[in-house]
């Protein structure tokens, strides 16, 4: 009788390693176009802000007679409004956001305009009544407050200071002072005074997020492209395989993010020192 080989059974580790390179595929694989999170649905939760940015800017957008979205992404937000301002225009600067918000926006009458994202908007003065903005790159207050005409409203949601600090440095170590305080709400205020605004309404909030597997990761990672600057899945393979197994073992990874909401006005009349 001759001897036969046992067939060995994958340890809990092999399989790990599977489950790892199977949702980093996945999650490497995606499009990352536009600024549509659902496929993250199941993979990662996050809390929303109380004051409910989309409905209150739908709310402006009824009410205007001409509105501007900057950094428009890929229009999702603008074109959820059930009603647009009847002169309703959004720049963006990414090509494939510009191509995914004008297959959106267009239909419903909206106008999209490549544009850098650096001073000057390319729109003349005074030329909308309402200008909006969900979680812009910078804010050019002094360009806000040129092309808003005089009793119109600036209405934004923004990224606080220290936002998901807990995912950035664990793939980037420890961050210095200056950059944990960027982004303060009270800076914004300052600037957007600065520019001759009047600051109505500030507000700011920490909001928890859960990321359920390694795949959400790398996805989150790969589309908020400026957490971790230059993010590959080889780049940062050893982090993503320790991470991996902390939530295999311990559930998951807990960030928060930061937001503030700014609503501002422009002076019927400008400061006597701005005119």
């Amino acid at each position: 009788m001759t001897g036969s080989s046992v067939p060995s059974v994958p340890s809990a580790s092999d399989a790990s390693d599977a489950r790892f390179d199977t949702l980093v595929a996945e999650a490497g694989s995606v499009s990352v176009d536009g600024w549509d999170f659902s496929w993250l649905d199941g993979r990662a939760t996050e809390q929303r802000p109380s004051w409910g940015y989309a409905r209150a800017m739908a709310d402006k957008l009824a009410r205007a007679g001409a509105a501007l979205d900057i950094q428009t992404g890929g229009g999702e937000v603008l074109a959820s409004a059930p009603v647009l301002a009847p002169l309703t225009v959004a720049t963006e600067s990414w090509p494939p956001n510009i191509a995914r918000a004008t297959a959106l926006l267009h239909p419903r009458g909206a106008a999209v305009v490549a544009d850098s994202d650096e001073p000057p908007l390319p729109f003349a003065d005074r030329a909308f009544d309402l200008v909006v903005s969900r979680h812009p790159v910078t804010a050019w207050w002094d360009e806000i407050a040129r092309v808003l005409a005089p009793g119109g409203t600036y209405f934004s949601q923004q990224v606080g200071p220290e936002s998901v600090f807990e995912l950035v440095e664990y793939f980037l170590g420890p961050r210095a002072p200056e950059e944990r305080g960027a982004r303060d709400p009270r800076r914004a205020r300052d600037d957007a005074e600065a520019a001759g605004l009047e600051v109505t309404d500030l507000r700011a909030e920490r909001l928890r997020i859960e990321f359920l597997d390694i795949g959400a990761v790398v996805y989150f990672l790969r589309k908020v492209i400026w957490m971790v600057p230059g993010f590959t899945v080889g780049a940062y393979l050893p982090q993503l395989r320790s991470l991996h197994r902390e939530i295999e073992e311990k559930g998951p990874f807990v960030a928060h993010s930061s937001r503030f909401l700014i609503e501002a006005r422009k002076p019927e009349q400008p400061p006597a020192g701005l005119r």
